[in-house]
């Protein structure tokens, strides 16, 4: 039987760590940046963490099964 391969888009948007959390990007910091508040900006860069049942079924796409 043929390996399994790892979901392209999920593979683009989220990434586990050694410990197994996994990290996306925050939604809303693309466009129409003008009207939001430099506050918001800041707190939308970095990561957010997925937990329960969403970072269960990305680590199965990641994983490739």
């Amino acid at each position: 039987m043929p390996k399994q391969k790892t979901h392209s888009g999920a593979k683009d948007r989220f990434r586990v760590t050694k410990t197994g959390k996994v990290l996306h990007k925050k939604m809303n910091k693309n466009h129409i940046l003008e009207k939001k508040t430099s506050k918001r900006k800041r707190r939308l860069s970095g990561t957010g963490e997925l937990t329960g049942g969403d970072a269960q079924q990305i680590r199965k796409l990641l994983k490739g099964n």
